[in-house]
């Protein structure tokens, strides 16, 4: 992967095809090649015509790691995608970020609205606005010893997923820790941008779609049936979805 640096942190993004550019943003504890190659969407969005560039996050895959929570915020991640932009002088792109990745992709649509044509957000509905609650227990999770001591469900869940991205667990913890920043619904209205909001309906991390949709002002909901969070990344039904929207919005 190629690297640049950003608020004086190396981030690493890889460059694919050629057309119109659409940036991927990964989610919490998964990189560029889990979320975005190994699912096939690299080769989908390349091959249906699209530059696809995909960014792991601060923390994440071959990036740096920061041992402070000062630096994870998903709006101050949210400038590494817009500086993204900046350094491949490409002026704007559409941002597809799943789950953490779509939280990122709501404030870089705030901080730049003239750089995002559009948005995807997958995996991440209402509780966009709500928040979620499990975080001191992922966090612990991440922090254990060993996955046999976590007893929290959802936490070994994300533990055994980090482990097997090999992740950093200690750079994780520190990100979990500041990285779901809030959004008001007041500032969802005011991301003017075509979004889709697309989420499986199954998914109790991301919350049910249609509400979020509702709240923008071009939003548009797809409800994935039969999936949760993690089973809906690669699902063609998905894949059939975001393409239809991008060539309606970008």
């Amino acid at each position: 992967m190629a690297e640049f640096i950003s608020e004086n942190i190396k981030i690493a993004y890889e460059d694919y095809g050629s057309g119109k550019p659409i940036i991927l943003i990964h989610g919490f504890a998964s990189n560029s090649k889990t979320n975005w190659v190994n699912t096939g969407w690299v080769d989908f969005l390349t091959n249906a015509g699209y530059r696809v560039l995909t960014i792991d996050n601060r923390g994440h895959g071959l990036s740096e790691k920061l041992y402070d929570s000062k630096y994870y915020p998903a709006r101050l991640m949210a400038h590494d995608v817009i500086n993204l932009i900046d350094y491949l002088n490409i002026g704007s792109a559409c941002l597809f970020g799943y789950s953490m990745g779509a939280r990122i992709s709501a404030f870089a649509a705030m901080q730049a609205p003239d750089k995002v044509k559009c948005i995807i957000f997958g995996g991440m509905g209402i509780n966009l606005i709500r928040g979620m609650r499990d975080s001191a227990e992922i966090i612990a999770a991440l922090r254990a010893s060993s996955v046999d001591e976590v007893e929290n469900i959802t936490a070994k869940q994300f533990r055994v997923f980090a482990e097997r991205t090999k992740s950093d667990l200690r750079a994780l913890a520190y990100c979990l820790s500041s990285s779901r920043d809030p959004i008001s619904e007041e500032d969802v209205k005011k991301i003017n941008i075509p979004t889709l909001v697309a989420v499986g309906s199954k998914d109790g991390i991301g919350g049910a779609p249609e509400p979020l949709a509702d709240l923008l002002p071009k939003g548009e909901a797809l409800l994935l049936e039969g999936l949760d969070h993690m089973k809906a990344t690669g699902d063609r039904s998905f894949k059939k979805g975001v393409l239809d929207f991008l060539q309606r919005n970008c």
